[in-house]
């Protein structure tokens, strides 16, 4: 009994410490988000023990975590029909509203890519499932939300390529006409991963003379648009912050890349990024200086990280690093001038906020109208957290704010 007693006791104090993590306590809801964090972490740390073993990719145990959190079979509800549908080869949910008096009438269309690190995550996964049924009934709306191909068995630029081809296949009299979208109010949207893509595609589908129906409008959700510099601001207060942990964030862009999980350390150096790293590595790194593209709020006291050496290499692995396809912040401003309006959710909490604050700015400097959202108690991954016993209430904002603002712009 005393055995007992004692083993119960260490067992608690053990999952107590395993669990507890001194978050700030401008985080929303921050026991509840170590919980879960707990969850998650445990889930990451025996993918890549697994993947360490040779038993499968480093997010293989992750991705059969998050299949569980699929739905299990397609169903409709009285005011969204949800059907599954192809574009350009691209497999798609196809979320209608059925609203009362309104089926034959032109609706408003978004183009949506999930998150999860172009690596994890599905059209199916319950939460952004929950989200495009949201978004299609209360802005009486098609939400296409498409499954592009993941990493290991896809990588860059095949996720963006999917985006794309999907993309411009909808953007046809032919498609938008067969589910009644108004070709004047169709959006790209995501979040982080998915925002990357949103914003690529938003880029490409300006420039491109053979498209005649353009993106009204980008709605960005703590997008992922940079992976010059793993030491800006939001990356050294929030290294440690869940959901997105710095090391985390640089596996998925190497599994994105197709690179090796061993050059994490080096990216988050900044070696890639090195004084002795040519002009072009300068170049593209002007467009990503935080010194003169985020507000001075929140600089802080933080200081640029610039190795005097760096890898020579890395670049020859990590091409796709100076790649606009992939890193959405490094396009030219006469790109950036042709792009539509934005919205930009940012999180105070979050390692990417100055990714979506950096592009923000230099939206805003190429003319384009943006709003940038700022949660000053948002993490990483919170309009996830919207739906179900464990939402937070800056889950139910994040996601009422950007329906909100598509319902005012779109």
């Amino acid at each position: 009994m005393r055995f007992l007693l004692i083993s119960t006791v260490l067992l608690s104090i053990a999952a107590a410490y395993y669990i507890y993590l001194p978050l700030p306590s401008t985080i929303s809801e921050p026991w509840k988000l170590m919980f879960m964090d707990a969850l998650i972490r445990g889930t990451m740390k025996l993918s890549f023990v697994a993947h360490d073993l040779g038993l499968t990719s480093p997010f293989g145990l992750l991705k059969s975590y998050c299949a569980w959190a699929d739905v299990k079979s397609i169903e409709s509800s009285p005011s969204v029909r949800v059907t599954e549908a192809s574009f350009g080869g691209v497999e798609a949910l196809v979320f209608e509203s059925t609203a009362a008096g309104q089926e034959q009438s032109f609706k408003r269309g978004v183009v949506y890519f999930h998150g999860g690190g172009w690596t994890v995550g599905s059209t199916k996964m319950d939460p952004y499932y929950l989200q495009c049924m949201t978004m299609a009934e209360e802005l009486n709306a098609v939400v296409i939300s498409v499954e592009y191909r993941l990493a290991p068995d896809a990588r860059f630029p095949d996720q963006y390529n999917d985006a794309f081809q999907a993309s411009k296949h909808i953007l046809t009299a032919e498609v938008l006409g067969r589910y009644s979208i108004d070709p004047k109010r169709v959006a790209v949207s995501g979040d982080s991963a998915g925002g990357n893509l949103a914003a690529a595609v938003a880029q490409q589908m300006a420039l491109d003379s053979s498209i005649s129906i353009k993106f009204k409008v980008q709605a960005l959700v703590y997008p992922a648009l940079q992976a010059l510099d793993f030491n800006t601001p939001s990356h050294q207060q929030n290294g440690h912050i869940p959901t997105l942990y710095r090391p985390l964030l640089a596996r998925f862009w190497l599994e994105y890349l197709n690179g090796e999980q061993k050059l994490v350390p080096a990216l988050l150096a900044n070696n890639h990024t090195a004084v002795d790293q040519g002009q072009e590595i300068a170049a593209a790194k002007a467009k990503t200086d935080w010194t003169k593209l985020l507000p001075v709020v929140f600089q802080k006291n933080y200081k640029p990280v610039v190795p005097l050496l760096g890898d020579s290499k890395l670049l020859e692995k990590l091409p796709g690093l100076l790649d606009v396809r992939a890193a959405p912040l490094l396009a030219d401003t006469k790109v950036l001038k042709a792009v539509p309006p934005a919205y930009i959710m940012t999180c105070e909490h979050d390692v990417l906020r100055d990714d979506g604050l950096m592009y923000a700015t230099r939206l805003e400097e190429a003319g384009v109208d943006v709003t940038v959202d700022h949660l000053e108690d948002g993490f990483h991954g919170c309009i996830s957290f919207a739906f179900g016993p464990f939402a937070f209430s800056v889950g139910k904002r994040s996601l009422g704010n950007y329906i909100h603002w598509l319902k005012e712009n779109l």
